[in-house]
């Protein structure tokens, strides 16, 4: 326990001693956690059953990606589109609700008046929700 040491040696000091008393509160507050229970979340989702023998829609609901490849041909979902069928797709894709969301990945090789072009469509289009990805491969680290 701590003590002043004060220069009037006869007058009683005035001071309380707060050092047991976060001693305590410190003790508490580590008892409270750990009486704490662990919250575990759960979120149920129905996945969806994967049939080889269906063919995938060219349009996904739920999200659709283009990418531009190094010999600058666009593909949509895997599957390789002119700059007319891409404005298409999209055209569908804005009267869907919800609408799903475009991703746009670009190679780090393709030319960037073919990205251009397609960063042009999608504004023509109106599309609103649309996000970059993969642009982890344009980061250089040294």
């Amino acid at each position: 326990m701590g003590a002043a040491v004060s220069s009037d040696a006869g007058e009683p000091m005035m001071d309380i001693n707060t050092t047991p008393l976060i001693d305590v509160m410190l003790v508490l507050l580590i008892m409270f956690i750990i009486t704490i229970p662990v919250q575990t979340h759960a979120v149920k989702l129905d996945l969806p059953v994967d049939n080889p023998n269906q063919t995938p829609p060219p349009i996904d609901p739920v999200k659709n990606k283009i990418v531009i490849m190094p010999d600058n041909t666009v593909t949509w979902n895997g599957t390789p589109v002119d700059l007319t069928t891409l404005r298409q797709y999209l055209d569908i894709t804005t009267t869907m609700r919800p609408t799903p969301e475009l991703h746009l990945q670009p190679h780090p090789e393709a030319r960037y008046d073919t990205v251009d072009e397609v960063l042009a469509v999608t504004k023509r289009a109106n599309v609103q929700s649309m996000g970059f990805v993969g642009n982890e491969a344009y980061a250089t680290f040294n």
